[in-house]
């Protein structure tokens, strides 16, 4: 008996209806960011594992899926090194390729590989799936769309300016209220500085980035076991307590930062950065978090993330300034800027609050009854001509009984039928059925199409 087919946990099918929500998604982002600028490229599905290892930390290497070299991948690898089954010096020898993991990380790679051809600064946008190794679960899953827009080339905080009004537009247009949090990897940098942990920065960020999710208790177990003292856990509590307005939080912190330089740059460019954003005329809160870390080792700068407030759901958007990433490429002194709306959980934050607009997800508008091969001849003319005026159309393709094609009709949710017999063709005319009220009307040709 063959076996049930399944797809691999953490991946999905999306059906006719399913993507047309999609696409309602990707259209609108591609809208906005058209309206600020960017233009798309694409990048392999694939990059070489030397592009993407050592670029999102230890614990994103390990959520790299790798892949198999093809042929007889086994010929590098020796008897003694299968018996010693040392996984990660085995994967090196069997595996020269991997799943992106990410599109800022291949970005980098192609700004680097095509910088004769581009203008600077550079703005481009990317809507691609990505691929994690990690454990499924609700809102998270192994493969997902990623919907980004970086700049490159720019060292101006008017980048992040922009970026923000393009997350209010997006988020807006889709009418999800949302929460927009703002952070600077500077600050904490400053902050283990002051903490006078300045080599700890990544376990530090690592562990508060997590405070949500585990809680403050975890966060200082975490931080404990990472070596850092209680002294310099006693320092950090009130940052991570921090409460008021966006200028009350930057004017305590400056006070504690006041003698680590790199700290008050980051609050100089937070500063710059929210009261900018306060002209704009933003229609969602956007709120300065100092928990806020975002654990990956490439920002350097100004840090975003997004969440939903009617559902509870993980981050909706993130990003942030990455100064030198093109640098691990040879290029460094490149800055850049990006963020990334989470298409799988716009999808289903909209799915939840069911904010699609109707005809975002209306298929077929217009079915044609097939009563045979003289009334199709007939109708053909009148369908094209509806097409060419943007109706979209649908002849049933086989001389069915009526009860299966208008059965056919209530199933896709079409929502009108038109029928031409004998007596129709002989007055030059369609009878048009509305499939909600059940109401027919006798009209022309030109009629019907005047009612779409």
């Amino acid at each position: 008996m063959a076996n049930k087919p399944s797809i691999p946990k953490g991946t999905r099918d999306f059906g006719p209806e399913e993507m047309a929500k999609r696409n309602y998604i990707f259209d609108t982002i591609k809208q906005v960011y058209a309206l600020y600028g960017f233009q798309q490229i694409e990048t392999p599905a694939m990059e070489t594992l030397h592009t993407l290892m050592g670029k999102y930390g230890e614990e994103g290497d390990k959520l790299l899926f790798k892949i198999l070299n093809s042929g007889d991948y086994l010929k590098s690898v020796s008897d003694d090194e299968l018996k010693e089954r040392n996984t990660l010096k085995m994967q090196t020898k069997l595996c020269e390729k991997g799943l992106r993991y990410d599109l800022t990380v291949p970005f980098a790679r192609y700004v680097v590989m095509h910088r004769e051809e581009l203008q600077l600064p550079f703005k481009r946008y990317q809507i691609q799936p990505v691929w994690r190794a990690d454990r499924p679960q609700k809102g998270r899953y192994r493969e997902f769309y990623q919907c980004d827009a970086d700049v490159v080339g720019s060292d101006s905080l008017l980048n992040e300016v922009e970026l923000m009004q393009i997350v209010d537009t997006v988020f807006t247009k889709f009418g999800v209220r949302v929460q927009i949090k703002i952070n600077n990897r500077k600050i904490l940098t400053g902050i283990a500085e002051v903490m006078g942990e300045k080599d700890k920065i990544v376990d530090i960020t690592v562990a508060i980035d997590k405070l949500d999710k585990i809680g403050l208790d975890n966060v200082n177990a975490e931080l404990r076991e990472n070596g850092i003292s209680e002294e310099a856990i006693a320092k950090l509590q009130p940052i991570i307590k921090l409460e008021g307005s966006n200028d009350e939080k930057l004017d305590v912190i400056a006070e504690v930062l006041k003698e680590s330089e790199i700290g008050l740059k980051g609050v100089e460019e937070t500063r710059f950065i929210l009261d900018t954003l306060k002209t704009s005329g933003l229609n969602n809160e956007i709120q300065l978090d100092l928990t806020l870390a975002r654990g990956l080792n490439y920002y350097t700068g100004a840090i975003f993330e997004v969440k939903a407030l009617d559902v509870q759901i993980g981050s909706i958007t993130g990003g942030g300034r990455y100064d030198n990433l093109t640098g691990i490429f040879g290029m460094p002194g490149l800055s850049g800027v990006g963020i990334s709306f989470g298409a799988d959980r716009i999808y289903d934050v909209l799915n939840t609050l069911d904010l699609y607009p109707k005809e975002s997800v209306q298929g077929t508008q217009l079915l044609f009854i097939n009563f045979g091969e003289k009334e199709t001849a007939y109708c053909l003319p009148i369908i094209a001509a509806a097409r060419r005026a943007g109706i979209r159309t649908e002849m049933f393709p086989d001389s069915a009984k009526m009860k299966k094609q208008m059965s056919y009709a209530n199933a896709k949710n079409i929502g009108f039928v038109a029928l031409a017999g004998e007596t129709e063709m002989q007055e030059g005319k369609i009878t048009l059925k509305n499939m909600s009220t059940g109401e027919q009307e006798l009209v022309t040709p030109e009629e019907l199409i005047n009612r779409f």
